[in-house]
């Protein structure tokens, strides 16, 4: 008589197994569903990936793209999208041409990657998860310095896999005001998640028709090629003014359309290049600064007389917590994780991933020079790509990665 089979476990107690597969390690879940048509179904459904996104909260780091500086092309192939995985995930990038456009990453958030053309011409919004794209036009805005955002549309959504809800983008510009010298003018504009068409710019006039007040700055300010940070309802983007090599804040508020400038914690001759703002895992405004060896991070708070200000919350002595060599080897923070309290540096080793709180490093990649680190964050959901498009040849090519 052939053996009985062997005993099975309950579907409750299989899903609080299935539940402890780590989010970061998508193979994991994609192997136990290939084992059986039952397992298949139970991964599938909608009831255990609701669970499974409550249990892991926060969306894991499959991951990152790389801005590049400007001029700097190591491949020899223009300043394509570069898409560099730290799990087992192969993002959907489409076999044909990127319309003609070569296009570098310029922002990333709720699982969309926005790329921008170097001549400042075309915008796009990729999904690395489905391989959908959608392009939208250039603002139509005369601007001397710019900066945009891509994030979901749909109010309340906790951005668990929101890839297929309607998303816009965010613009903010600054340009010279031919009124008073020496001084410019920053403006801002949303894409309409229906058409893609851009809003008008604001500031807004108020109900009498009367213009509010504009947000000057001085004619040498401008925004930093890397990407924004989103906090609650606000977009935030790092400036710079080159008269001092000082640092500062705009924060575009999408519930009041309106902007407005944060000063930086720090002046420092070295800031422009060693320094980034962070959206904090306690939702409030980070700031984060290497001075040699040493990591300094700032936290923007409201008091009990509900002013903002800037306290020193952390100070983590690289030196002895990476393995550095040189005392003297010049340490860059290139990128955070958005409500991770994450950082990413570069040394002469290679990049390595921090979480600030808990002080717990790892080495995600080789040492290459690029501007910015750009995570991309999101839950593998398989269902998602096999139902888009079963036959796609880029499809089944990440598929076996994951296998």
């Amino acid at each position: 008589m052939p053996p009985p089979p062997p005993p099975s476990l309950p579907d409750d107690l299989l899903e609080e197994i299935f539940l402890r597969f780590p989010p970061d390690e998508p193979a994991c879940l994609v192997r136990a569903s290939l084992s059986s048509k039952f397992w298949l179904g139970v991964l599938s459904g909608p009831r255990f990936r609701g669970r499974y996104h409550e249990h892991h909260e926060a969306p894991p780091m499959l991951g990152f793209l790389r801005a590049w500086p400007a001029g700097y092309d190591p491949d020899g192939k223009g300043p394509v999208p570069r898409f560099t995985s730290t799990a087992k995930f192969g993002a959907r990038i489409p076999d044909d041409e990127w319309d003609d456009f070569d296009y570098s990453a310029w922002d990333c958030r709720h699982g969309r990657v926005l790329l921008g053309d170097t001549h400042n011409t075309a915008l796009l919004v990729w999904d690395p998860m489905t391989g959908c794209r959608r392009g939208l036009d250039w603002p139509n805005l005369l601007d001397d310095s710019h900066g945009f955002a891509v994030l979901c549309a749909v109010s309340g959504c906790r951005h668990r896999t929101c890839h297929a809800a309607p998303y816009q983008v965010v613009f903010v510009g600054m340009e010279m005001n031919v009124d008073v010298d020496d001084d410019c003018v920053a403006f801002a504009c949303v894409s309409l998640p229906e058409t893609g068409d851009w809003s008008k710019p604001c500031p807004p006039s108020d109900q009498w028709g009367k213009q509010c007040p504009h947000l000057h700055l001085p004619m040498d300010a401008f925004i930093q090629p890397m990407p924004p940070v989103l906090i609650q309802e606000a977009v935030h983007f790092m400036i710079r003014y080159l008269h001092d090599d000082s640092q500062g804040i705009i924060m575009f508020d999408l519930s009041s359309n309106s902007l407005s400038l944060i000063a930086a914690p720090i002046k420092d001759s070295e800031i422009g290049t060693s320094s980034i703002i962070m959206a904090m895992e306690d939702g409030s405004l980070g700031y984060a600064h290497v001075n040699g060896s040493t990591l300094y991070l700032w936290s923007r708070l409201m008091d009990s007389n509900r002013v903002d200000s800037w306290s020193k919350r952390t100070i983590i002595n690289l030196g002895n917590l990476l393995p550095i060599q040189n005392p003297v080897e010049k340490i860059r923070l290139v990128g955070s994780v958005e409500g991770g309290d994450v950082v990413f540096v570069t040394t002469v080793l290679g990049i390595y991933e921090i979480n600030v709180e808990s002080q717990r490093w790892k080495k995600l990649w080789k040492r290459i020079n690029f501007d910015a680190l750009i995570p991309y964050m999101s839950f593998y959901n398989r269902q998602e790509r096999v139902m888009l498009a079963p036959g796609d040849a880029a499809h089944r090519q990440g598929m076996a990665e994951y296998a």
